[in-house]
């Protein structure tokens, strides 16, 4: 099958992942260049609209923002944006749920990415299993959300929890969180992996840009808007 693309030499832009999966091309800024970021950026503003490049530094966004003003920097999310999508008339809410705030990089890299892809997303922080109570304060709120993202380090146990007293899709993401014997995130994979809680989804490890597409593709086949090829 072929597809649209274009040839800048350092990449070959695919200009028809939105018609074909539902949402446009991502950057993923690791390992380019602030200059070949920037390329890829004002190409795909001019072919699609928008922008959301992933795992951005600073010198990523000072190219960017060069030639694209209008360029937003989320810093804590290590995202850069340009433009947005139409909103998902639906109104189907996805909650993201972290541990701790040491888990919001990975919190926030997901709520970006819902936000370009259109979704009502709404943030719950600072909930993990070492205060309990606090997950209790809000629970009537996060079952009332669609979807569930829930980011947690450490032994990973918060996924698990949720899962047990939800009944909505939740999509577990370890984070890199933790003291030595985590493993750089390891423990919490494999934690959520080994949850008790059925059904529950996992990401790898810090992957909120991973959970957020698949709640994309959850919530397309949920309406029916499925892209063929």
């Amino acid at each position: 099958m072929s597809g649209k693309t274009e040839d800048l030499g350092y990449a070959r832009l695919d200009l028809d992942r939105e018609a074909r999966c539902g949402r446009p091309e991502v950057v993923f800024a690791a390992g380019k260049t602030p200059e070949e970021v920037a390329g890829i950026a004002v190409k795909l503003v001019e072919k699609t609209g928008r922008l959301l490049a992933t795992r951005c530094d600073e010198s990523h966004f000072h190219s960017v923002s060069a030639v694209l003003p209008q360029a937003v920097f989320h810093r804590r999310a290590r995202c850069v944006t340009a433009g947005e999508a139409e909103p998902d008339p639906s109104g189907r809410k996805v909650g993201v749920v972290c541990a701790g705030t040491s888990d919001l990089p990975v919190a926030e890299e997901c709520l970006v990415t819902l936000q370009m892809f259109g979704r009502r997303t709404e943030r719950f922080t600072d909930v993990g299993v070492a205060g309990i109570h606090r997950l209790f304060d809000v629970l009537d709120a996060i079952r009332a959300c669609d979807v569930l993202v829930v980011i947690a380090g450490m032994e990973g146990a918060l996924p698990s929890v949720i899962g047990g007293l939800t009944r909505c899709p939740v999509i577990a993401v370890p984070t890199s969180v933790g003291y030595g014997a985590s493993f750089g995130g390891l423990a919490a994979l494999l934690g959520m992996l080994n949850s008790c809680a059925s059904g529950l989804v996992v990401t790898n490890i810090d992957n909120g840009f991973g959970a957020a597409a698949a709640v994309d593709r959850i919530l397309g086949v949920a309406a029916g808007s499925v892209a063929t090829p």
